[in-house]
C-alpha cells in the first residue's frame, strides 16, 4: 500500500503553514496584512497539494506523495437525481460524501487515482527487469473488504484458470458485504463469474441482477398468441415426425381460444381421448402448456433453438416463467427449453443477457428435486469452465449439483422402468400414516430421490446420474403416437447411449442401477455398446450392474395387457415383454453370451408380493424365475416398491450400498 504522508510547507510567502497531521513547525508565526491578504486569496481557490516523485530504477522502488484538500462545498451532488436515474436502469450508484471522516472525500478518489498510476509504473518496472509483481499491491487506501472486492474480481477474469475458479469461490465464500457491494459484483463481473457464482452452494442471491424488465403488451393480446406466433416461425417442413405432431396439436389447441373468447365451444383432444365444453373464459394455461410442450421438441434441434433465439424466444419465456409462478408444470418447461438451448454454446450469452442465470441460481435453492434437478442440469450446461461434459433433454446430473472441489473417482447411472420417471421412481417408499405413526412423524426427513440424498452422502465421490424416457402401458395415452418403433428397446438403446457419451458415461468406472424395463435396456445399451468400437468405454469401464425386478424371460403384465387389448391397447414396449417375445430372449442370450467373458458383478433383487393394479387388479409382474440374472435377493415387497427403501438404514437400501462400495473399492475407497 503506498503511504502519502502530510507534509510541513512554507509558500512562496515566508509562511509556515501546517499541513493536517504535520508536525506544527511555524504554527505561532506572525501573519502580516499583505500576507493576510494573499493567504485568503490562497484560500479561496481551496486546492493545495504538493507532488514528489522519485523513481530509483536500480532498486525497484517508486516514492510518490500527493496531497489534494477538499473542495467541500464546492462540489455538489444531487443524489436525488441519482436515485431517480437509478430507479430507471440496473446500475447501483453509491454517492460519496465530501465529509473527510467518510472514506476522505475527493482526497479517497485522488488517492485511488494516484495508486494506478503508480501501479502501472511498477508493472513496467517489473517487465523489464523480469521480477514478479506482487498482486498484494492492488489494494489502495480503502477498507479491507472493499479492496478484497475488486481484487477478486479482477482475478476472476484471469486467463489462469485455477486463479480465476479461487476467486469465484472466494467470491461465494463470502457473506458479510454490503447491499451495494453484492450489487458491484452483479453488474461487474463476467459471464463466466456470474454462471460460476450460480452453480456455487449457498450463493446468495444478491450476487444477481433480476431479469431486465420486459415491454408491456396489450391486455388484449394473451401470452399464448405470442407463443403460437413463435412456433408458426420455426421451420414447419422436414421436421421429426414427434416435433412435427406437438407443433400442430399445440397450433390447433390454440386456435380454439377464438371460440372461448366468444363463449363458443372447446374442444380439447389429440393427447387422449377428445371431449368439448362450453367456456367462457380461454383455458390459458393449457394452451401454453400445450405451446410449451411443442418448444421442448423444437428446442432438441440446434437450428430450431437459433431460430427461438433470434425471434425473441428467450425474453417471451421469461414473460411466461415470471407469470406462472403458481404453475410448477409450465416452469419446469420452460426450464427444461432453456437447458436444451444452452448445449449450444453459441447461444450462452443470449441466455445470460435474458436473465436465464438469475431465475435458475434461485430454482436450484427449491425443495422439490425435480424442479431443482432441472436447473441444475441447465447451468451445468452453460459452465464450460468446469464441466466438460454436456447433459442432453432427459440426462440429469443427481450429484454434485453445485461446483465442488471432490474428485469424481466413478459414476452411477439410474434407468428407471415402464411408467417410471427420472425421479420418482427413485424416491422413498411412501408412508402410510395410518400404519405408521411413528415414520409419519419423521415425515420431514422423506426423501423425494434417495440416489440424491442417501447415496450422494455416503458416497460423495460418485457422479450420480438419471435419465428419463417416456413408457406406456397404452396407446391411448402415448405423448407422440407416431412411429411406434421409436418406443422399442433397440431404438431407446441408441437414442440413449448416443446422450451418455455426450454426457462422458465411459470416461468413468460404471455401475448401472436399473429397475424393470430399465434392465432391459441397459442390457441392450450394453450389448449394442460392445459391437461400436467407439463405445468400448461403456464396456470396459463397466463395474457392475444392479437389477431390481427385471424381467429377463418376461411379465405377467404383458399377458394380462394382450389379453385385454380392446380395453388397454398395449403399447410397443409392453408387448416386448410377453414371455414369447423373440427380442426379449433373443436379447437374453445376447447379454448371457456378452458378459460371459466380462468381470463386473451382477445383483438382482427380485420382488414377492403382488401388486394393485388399479382397485380390481392384483398381479405379481415379475415373477422370481424370470428375475433371477446373477446374485438373486427376494424381498418382501411390490413391483412398485422393489426399488424404494423404506429408510435408509433398510436392507434394501443397504445391501445396495455394499454392493456399489464393494465393486468400486479401489475408486472411492472406505
Amino acid at each position: 500500500m503506498i503511504s502519502l504522508p502530510l507534509v510541513c510547507m512554507q509558500n512562496s510567502y515566508g509562511l509556515a503553514k501546517t499541513q493536517p497531521g504535520g508536525s506544527g513547525c511555524g504554527a505561532n508565526l506572525p501573519i502580516h496584512a499583505e500576507e493576510k491578504k494573499l493567504f485568503m486569496i490562497g484560500k479561496i481557490a481551496k486546492v493545495t497539494g504538493s507532488l514528489i516523485l522519485g523513481f530509483l530504477l536500480s532498486r525497484g522502488f517508486v516514492f510518490l506523495t500527493y496531497e489534494v484538500l477538499s473542495l467541500k462545498k464546492l462540489l455538489q451532488i444531487d443524489t436525488q437525481a441519482i436515485h431517480q436515474e437509478k430507479l430507471k436502469s440496473y446500475v447501483y450508484i453509491r454517492t460519496t460524501s465530501l465529509n473527510p471522516s467518510e472514506y476522505q472525500g475527493i482526497t479517497y478518489h485522488a488517492r485511488k487515482e494516484i495508486h494506478k498510476a503508480v501501479r502501472k509504473i511498477l508493472e513496467t518496472e517489473a517487465k523489464i527487469f523480469r521480477r514478479p509483481f506482487n498482486e498484494q499491491f492492488s489494494t489502495f487506501d480503502g477498507e479491507d473488504h472493499e479492496c478484497a472486492l475488486w481484487l477478486l474480481l479482477k482475478r476472476s477474469q484471469s486467463e489462469d484458470k485455477e486463479v480465476r475458479l479461487q476467486a469465484v469461490q472466494d467470491l461465494a465464500n463470502n457473506s458479510h458485504w454490503h447491499d451495494y457491494q453484492y450489487g458491484t459484483v452483479a453488474q461487474t463481473c463476467d459471464q463466466r463469474t456470474a454462471i460460476g457464482l450460480a452453480r456455487s452452494k449457498d450463493i446468495d442471491l444478491r450476487f444477481f441482477l433480476p431479469p431486465p424488465p420486459l415491454p408491456k403488451i396489450k391486455n388484449d393480446y394473451p401470452i399464448e398468441d405470442e407463443l403460437r406466433l413463435l412456433l408458426v416461425s420455426l421451420p414447419q417442413t422436414g421436421l421429426d415426425p414427434c416435433v412435427q405432431y406437438f407443433t400442430s396439436l399445440a397450433l390447433r389447441e390454440s386456435s380454439q381460444t377464438l371460440a372461448a373468447q366468444r363463449g363458443g365451444l372447446w374442444c380439447f383432444g389429440g393427447n387422449g381421448l377428445p371431449y368439448c365444453e362450453t367456456l367462457s373464459k380461454i383455458p390459458s394455461e393449457t394452451v401454453e402448456l400445450f405451446c410449451l410442450q411443442a418448444l421442448v421438441q423444437h428446442s432438441k434441434v440446434s437450428s430450431h433453438c437459433d431460430k427461438i433465439e433470434a425471434k425473441g424466444g428467450l425474453q417471451l419465456l421469461q414473460r411466461i416463467y415470471q407469470l406462472r409462478k403458481d404453475s410448477a408444470k409450465i416452469q419446469r418447461n420452460i426450464i427444461r427449453i432453456i437447458g436444451n438451448m444452452a448445449l449450444d454454446e453459441r447461444l450462452h450469452s443470449s441466455i445470460v443477457r435474458a436473465g436465464w442465470v438469475s431465475v435458475l441460481a434461485e430454482v436450484m435453492k427449491s425443495p422439490h428435486v425435480i424442479q431443482s434437478s432441472h436447473a441444475s442440469r441447465a447451468l451445468a450446461n452453460l459452465d464450460r469452465d468446469t464441466v466438460k461434459e454436456k447433459y442432453p433433454d432427459g440426462v440429469y446430473v443427481l450429484h454434485p449439483q453445485y461446483r465442488s472441489s471432490q474428485p469424481i473417482r466413478a459414476d452411477i447411472l439410474f434407468v428407471h422402468g415402464l411408467l417410471g420417471a427420472a425421479f420418482k421412481t427413485w424416491r422413498q417408499q411412501d408412508i402410510d400414516r395410518r400404519l405408521d405413526k411413528k415414520a409419519s412423524e419423521g415425515e420431514e426427513d422423506y426423501s423425494q430421490c434417495w440416489p440424491k440424498t442417501w447415496l450422494a452422502s455416503d458416497c460423495p465421490a460418485l457422479r450420480i446420474i438419471s435419465v428419463e424416457y417416456d413408457t406406456h402401458l397404452s396407446d391411448w395415452k402415448a405423448k407422440c403416437p407416431v412411429e411406434a418403433h421409436r418406443k422399442s428397446i433397440a431404438y431407446r438403446s441408441n437414442e440413449l447411449l448416443d446422450k451418455l457419451r455426450a454426457a462422458g458415461i465411459g470416461d468413468r468406472p460404471l455401475v448401472w442401477v436399473s429397475h424393470s424395463m430399465g434392465g432391459l435396456l441397459v442390457k441392450k445399451m450394453l450389448v449394442d455398446a460392445s459391437k461400436n468400437p467407439e463405445m468400448d468405454k461403456i464396456v470396459n469401464n463397466t463395474r457392475g450392474i444392479i437389477f431390481y425386478s427385471v424381467p429377463h424371460h418376461g411379465s405377467q403384465l404383458a399377458e394380462y395387457s394382450i389379453n385385454a387389448r380392446y380395453l388397454l391397447f398395449p403399447s410397443v414396449e409392453v408387448k416386448e415383454l410377453s414371455k414369447d417375445s423373440p427380442a426379449l430372449k433373443e436379447l437374453n442370450d445376447d447379454f448371457l453370451s456378452f458378459a460371459k467373458d466380462k468381470t463386473f458383478s451382477v445383483l438382482s433383487f427380485a420382488e414377492t408380493l403382488p401388486t394393485h393394479i388399479g382397485s380390481m387388479i392384483k398381479l405379481h409382474v415379475v415373477p422370481l424365475e424370470s428375475a433371477r440374472i446373477g446374485d438373486l435377493i427376494p424381498v418382501d415387497v411390490n413391483h412398485l416398491n422393489i426399488c424404494k427403501p423404506k429408510k435408509k438404514d433398510a436392507f434394501l437400501y443397504q445391501r445396495t450400498l455394499k454392493f456399489i462400495q464393494d465393486v468400486l473399492a479401489q475408486e472411492i475407497g472406505d
